[in-house]
């Protein structure tokens, strides 16, 4: 029987966010796991102990960084952790986007701006602003060219806490054909998922957001699959994957374009795909039963 832990984030005193958490919880156990949720940040927690630590909704890492870096390394070395450390590490710096560009994937164009380099934003066109780590749309905002001042104020306030600022322009292919999200579990094509746009014009960045507005199924196309897999046919150890998000826009020409690849928490929304769980469940089940990794220190 593999033990297995779903790591997840404390909410404190308010509602948990993860809906899907208890329902694979439970279908873990009745597939003959013994699975628990545990917050990642839990002193307590024996991560050694299990067969297999799946990180399953921890939503607050992006606040504290540094520290979901070293829990990442410290459970990575003590037992098998899905994602691998590696490329978790990897992921959480949106910077991959251009190592991705550079391979060949068909991207949205991006441009960073580092603590203590000029503001230099576009005078003609409309742009987003946001940081290469982060989640949910936080700090993340939509500028018009005659906004420079605000966004200028936007980029100040990140680099004084230590952030690196991603300016790309705004995909109007948005607001025409939503954002797709294609999702992969044990190197498969699980289920798609479309939604809205969540940055609305002259929502201030650190206000909160709604982050899947309108959220509903969707059946990917042909030309979306083949932007998915060459997304992550270019990861580094990507062979490795338990499971992946593919984020993605149209471009002006209509074509796919990768807004993000998701390889540490994202929401499976398996609420609106309750037959993606049976398969799900399997995959985590496998992985917890193959041989332990080798060891990579303490």
């Amino acid at each position: 029987m593999p033990r297995i832990a779903l790591a997840t984030y404390d909410p404190g005193a308010a509602p948990g966010k993860d809906t899907d958490l208890p329902e694979l919880v439970r279908a873990l156990r009745d597939a003959g796991a013994e699975a628990e949720a545990r917050y990642w940040d839990d002193p307590d927690a024996d991560w050694g102990g299990y067969d297999l630590v799946v990180i399953r909704s921890t939503w607050d890492y992006s606040w504290r960084a540094a520290e979901f870096g070293a829990w990442v390394d410290r459970v990575g070395a003590l037992t098998r952790l899905a994602n691998p450390a590696p490329v978790v590490r990897w992921n959480t710096d949106k910077r991959y986007l251009g190592e991705l560009a550079a391979a060949g994937v068909p991207t949205v164009p991006t441009r960073y701006i580092a603590p203590g380099e000029a503001a230099d934003l576009p005078d003609d066109h409309e742009y987003v602003i946001k940081p290469t780590s982060g989640a949910g749309a936080r700090f993340a905002a939509r500028y018009t060219p005659d906004r420079h001042e605000t966004a200028v104020r936007q980029l100040a306030r990140m680099h004084a806490e230590g952030f690196t600022a991603m300016v790309q322009p705004y995909v109007r292919g948005i607001d025409v054909s939503g954002e797709r999200a294609l999702q992969f579990f044990g190197g498969r094509l699980l289920h798609a998922s479309r939604k809205g746009a969540v940055l609305a014009p002259g929502t201030p960045y650190d206000a909160e957001k709604v982050a899947h507005p309108g959220l509903e199924r969707w059946r990917p196309t042909d030309a979306e699959v083949v932007v998915a897999e060459k997304a992550l046919g270019s990861v580094p150890g990507g062979s490795e994957l338990l499971y992946a998000r593919v984020d993605l826009v149209d471009g002006d020409d209509g074509e796919p374009r990768l807004m993000e690849l998701e390889l540490v928490e994202p929401n499976l929304f398996l609420w609106l795909h309750p037959g993606s769980l049976e398969r799900v469940v399997e995959a985590i089940v496998e992985t917890a039963e193959q041989a332990p990794p080798a060891a990579s220190g303490a």
